[in-house]
């Protein structure tokens, strides 16, 4: 299958001479692992989803109730959405989840792939026209074993309670993988 991804970002890239992807997809499905092989495959740039965390001061009960609101996707818009199809350089401020703040800059050098990978990628309120639009997909079982292994068994508990159930109202609220080009597992 990803020989098959392969082949339509080249196919894109000889048609625009760029391509702007997303990859979007359940917790420990592999996301960043494939963002990380086409950004060398193809000397590529990613941008991570997980640097666009909601501040603590917008997390609201209101903000949370609303799919995919625990993403702020307002800071994405403004920071990256709007610089992908410029052709230049750009940075973005990124969150540190650590610190529970906005913290370094991320500097993005123009690429022919430009790759924004992560949960929430695909959300209704990014306002980007992306190219092409990746799912991917993992059973429940590997997505629990993955996440132990990443994170532990007390952050395990977090995805199960929180995270998790925050993804997959959002995947069903949007019809996030009807609406992306290819659903990989």
């Amino acid at each position: 299958m990803q020989n098959e991804v392969i082949l339509k970002i080249e196919a894109c890239i000889k048609e625009k001479d760029k391509c702007i992807l997303a990859i979007d997809g359940r917790a420990a499905a592999g996301k960043t692992t494939l963002a990380n092989l086409l950004q060398e495959y193809f000397d590529g740039a990613v941008i991570h989803m997980d640097d666009f965390f909601l501040p603590l001061e917008l997390r609201t009960k209101e903000r949370y109730a609303t799919p995919g609101g625990n993403v702020h996707y307002e800071r994405f818009n403004e920071e990256v959405g709007s610089q992908l199809t410029i052709g230049y350089a750009f940075k973005y401020q990124r969150f540190n989840c650590k610190k529970m703040q906005l913290d370094t800059w991320q500097e993005v050098e123009n690429k022919k792939v430009m790759i924004v990978e992560g949960t929430y990628a695909t959300h209704p309120e990014i306002q980007v026209a992306y190219d092409m639009k990746l799912f991917l997909d993992i059973n429940k079982k590997e997505q629990k074993s993955r996440i132990l292994h990443r994170n532990g068994e007390k952050m395990l508990e977090q995805f199960l309670s929180k995270w998790i159930p925050l993804e997959e109202m959002y995947f069903e609220s949007y019809s996030v993988m009807e609406h992306c080009h290819r659903v990989l597992t």
